[in-house]
């Protein structure tokens, strides 16, 4: 049973018809055949559901005669109170708000009494409010056997718009949730197939989520048929605030969002490890001067340099720095002096000395000791280039974009 007070909310959604049917349009939504009612009272409510009876009632002088017209067995007595109702010719709601209070507490008990005056609005019925669990946890059978992974996606989405709604209520957002497809039973049982969803930063949006599960479930092999689906997730994070516009609201196609969006997706397809992030080091030294970093932007940034973890170092006096940085330098052949690449290159700046790195010459591995003059040049085929001079010849290391 759901008791949800309504009363400050009827002018914000457009009124309690209004209201109601959404309220019963959500509850499908999810996969549930609502016994639904609206009454000034809990109890009232609770009764008028049981009775079977929809419509909305908003005035407390109507609940009398809505409510008389139940029969007694939503009060869901005991036998004996039903038997000695029956005794006092009560066969009906109406017959029982009838009979004088006092006399009905004194062979019934009070707490009947209470209960029609509470229905009726007469005591006051604090009920305590609902505590959200503080773990995500949901299971839901499936109407026949899954083969296909593919196919699961249309079932896991209402599990996900749950989690959104424990999220909203939560106030935050996951950056991690696991579902658990539980196999057909059998002889040989099979354990069930766990999928683990991440993402680039904590989020309680349903679409954002749905998107991650499809590329996923797209690759997901299955040895045997579903017949349940799991979603869990721990407790949530905060989700930092935003300004919202005045002409709408921003969705996810602006800022660091997109770039969230866009690096679950490709990591998604391509796995996590095919994914990453670049991050600065107080480094002279070119392949020593960068680090791969989990890929995980800030959303909300106006920019995608959110993806930079550690600030970029300004040096004045180091020269221009190409995009693309070979993983090993190419040797390039001399002539006449010049360094060739499908011909002579012209350089155009330079040289820019960078120079030693003795202490991690002695480690495994390691770039060591390091001496050379880099140059911008330019190709015949107008390639800018990065290179350098050194002692073993003229190498590329570089291409400016």
């Amino acid at each position: 049973m759901l008791l949800l007070e309504v009363a400050a909310s009827l002018r914000l959604f457009g009124g309690a018809a209004k209201l109601f049917a959404d309220v019963i349009a959500g509850c499908a939504e999810q996969g549930h055949l609502p016994q639904a009612a609206l009454a000034p009272t809990p109890l009232a409510a609770q009764w008028l559901a049981i009775g079977g009876d929809d419509r909305a009632c908003c005035a407390l002088d109507e609940l009398p005669q809505r409510l008389g017209s139940l029969p007694l067995s939503v009060l869901a007595l005991s036998s004996a109170d039903d038997a000695r109702l029956a005794s006092f010719g009560a066969r009906s709601l109406a017959d029982l708000l009838r009979l004088p209070r006092g006399g009905l507490a004194r062979r019934l008990g009070p707490g009947l009494a209470a209960d029609l005056a509470r229905a009726l609005g007469e005591l006051p019925d604090p009920r305590s409010r609902f505590v959200f669990p503080e773990r995500f946890a949901e299971r839901l059978e499936l109407p026949m056997r899954v083969e296909q992974a593919s196919a699961l996606g249309f079932a896991a989405r209402r599990l996900i718009n749950a989690l959104c709604g424990w999220l909203a209520a939560r106030g935050g957002g996951v950056s991690e949730c696991i579902f658990e497809f539980e196999h057909e039973r059998g002889a040989r049982q099979r354990p069930a197939t766990v999928l683990a969803l991440g993402f680039a930063g904590a989020t309680r949006d349903g679409e954002r989520m749905s998107r991650v599960l499809g590329e996923r479930l797209y690759r997901l092999p299955l040895p045997a048929a579903v017949e349940f689906i799991g979603l869990r997730a721990e407790a949530p994070a905060a989700l930092a605030g935003r300004s919202r516009s005045l002409f709408g609201e921003r969705g996810e196609g602006a800022g660091g969002e997109s770039m969230a969006a866009l690096v679950e997706r490709l990591q998604a397809r391509l796995g996590n490890d095919s994914v990453h992030a670049l991050s600065t080091v107080a480094e002279h030294r070119p392949e020593n001067a960068w680090l791969r970093v989990v890929a995980a932007p800030l959303t909300g940034e106006k920019s995608p340099a959110s993806l930079l973890p550690a600030p970029v170092l300004r040096n004045s006096a180091a020269g221009p720095r190409p995009l693309c940085l070979l993983v090993q330098p190419q040797a390039l052949r001399e002539l006449a002096g010049r360094p060739q690449c499908g011909g002579p290159l012209r350089l155009l700046a330079g040289p820019e000395r960078i120079e030693s790195g003795w202490w991690d010459a002695a480690e495994p591995d390691a770039l060591g000791d390091v001496c050379r003059d880099y140059f911008v040049a330019i190709s015949r085929r107008d390639e800018w280039l990065w290179i350098f001079r050194s002692q073993a010849g003229w190498f590329l290391h570089g291409v400016f974009a």
